[in-house]
């Protein structure tokens, strides 16, 4: 369950709370879940412990705030309406911003993951907002196959849950917990990449068989748009 409140009404109120936010982020990083104070935060973010209640009713709190925080920084380019003229870019873009931010925040993602272990009700949390963020690559992935881009066999849904479990277990493992930590970013941004466009098996822009489908691809979605109409008619 969510047990974040309201913003605070007054400036004063709204800048505490910031403050124990951000002091959240950088004891929760430091310390852990588990090791981490209300006392510790209130010191850091410099209010007296009397305050930190007035914002938060206790460190599990707090901690969801500071995980809608991240959630909404994390919100990187998907496979947007650029994919119409470069998906692979589009999904390079895509990985690299994912990736970026897992490697400058790695140790409060690790908590974060630590947290999904031990406490059902940030579990359900981490499996809504995990569901949301397939969803959306489910409706790129169907976008690419409609504008002839990705094969149309593929299972939107199934794919979204292979290709975002690659990404973001790769991602923990690299930066969260140190497995290959000095390897090459950028051989990491392009392997996964091409991972996924191999899997999508997205063909180069200026393919002509890939131009001929696309185009296709595209009749079809117009035609399909005119019987619409014209049922509505």
């Amino acid at each position: 369950m969510d047990t974040e409140r309201g913003l605070p009404q007054t400036k004063r109120g709204r800048l505490t709370r910031e403050a124990l936010l951000v002091a959240a982020r950088e004891v929760f990083a430091r310390d852990g879940y588990l090791a981490a104070t209300t006392t510790t935060i209130a010191k850091a973010a410099g209010v007296a412990n009397g305050s930190f209640y007035t914002h938060f009713t206790d460190k599990y709190e707090i901690f969801v705030a500071l995980w809608h925080e991240v959630q909404e920084e994390m919100l990187h380019p998907g496979i947007h309406d650029t994919a119409q003229d470069d998906p692979v870019a589009a999904i390079e873009e895509a990985t690299r911003a994912y990736l970026v931010y897992y490697r400058d925040n790695a140790a409060l993602l690790r908590v974060f993951e630590q947290v999904t272990g031990i406490d059902e009700r940030f579990l359900e949390l981490r499996l809504a907002r995990a569901r949301a963020f397939e969803e959306r690559n489910v409706r790129g992935i169907r976008r690419l196959q409609q504008q002839g881009w990705a094969d149309p066999a593929l299972d939107p849904e199934l794919t979204a849950a292979a290709l975002s479990s690659m990404v973001s277990r790769h991602a923990y493992m690299t930066f969260a917990l140190g497995l290959r930590r000095d390897g090459d970013f950028e051989a990491l941004v392009s392997t996964l990449t091409t991972l996924w466009v191999k899997a999508l098996r997205v063909r180069p822009v200026d393919d002509g068989r890939a131009m001929l489908d696309r185009t296709a691809a595209q009749l079809r979605a117009a035609l399909a748009e005119l019987e619409r109409l014209r049922d509505q008619t």
